[in-house]
């Protein structure tokens, strides 16, 4: 990704943005707490049982997230993934993730970018345990202190197109 930050040069990550603000402000609306991320980078992991998306955020996003869901025992009871299908046949996929805490009436919203190509092998152990993890990340001054929060959706293909799955479980 350039310029570190996800698809930045492109109008649909853009939009994306826009949209995920909008739909957290009628949650808000709705007299919910909803907090938008704003990811500088976005990318497959598959490290030892970690495996999924890195989402990495600003340390005061991270932090904020971090405080409220200890704070408040946010527990995620249902999430909605807003998946906008290519614009023209090409391998770069975006959507929105809502992680919502329907007892404490708490949104999170996490937008996301990737490359099938470069996500394949996630995908398919996702579509095969029936689980994809995004873990939402921060960097910290100390490189050796990692922290992140982990979330889990049980249909991974809910982040592809319906050809994407078929065509990797005929292979």
């Amino acid at each position: 990704m350039t310029d570190e930050r996800p698809d930045t040069a492109r109008p649909r990550w853009t939009e994306l943005l826009e949209d995920a603000a909008n739909i957290a402000e009628e949650y808000r609306e709705n007299d919910w707490d909803a907090i938008v991320l704003e990811p500088v980078d976005v990318s497959p992991v598959e490290r030892g049982a970690r495996t999924g998306f890195d989402v990495q955020v600003s340390s005061e996003e991270y932090d904020l997230l971090e405080t409220l869901i200890e704070d408040v025992d946010v527990t995620i009871t249902a999430a909605d993934v807003y998946y906008r299908p290519p614009e023209r046949d090409d391998h770069d996929r975006i959507a929105l993730v809502v992680e919502r805490d329907e007892t404490s009436e708490i949104a999170i919203f996490v937008p996301l970018t990737y490359n099938l190509d470069d996500s394949r092998s996630v995908f398919e152990n996702a579509l095969a345990a029936e689980e994809l993890l995004v873990h939402v990340t921060t960097t910290t001054p100390d490189a050796e202190t990692e922290r992140w929060v982990s979330f889990s959706h049980e249909d991974p293909s809910l982040f592809l197109e319906e050809a994407d799955v078929r065509g990797w479980g005929e292979q």
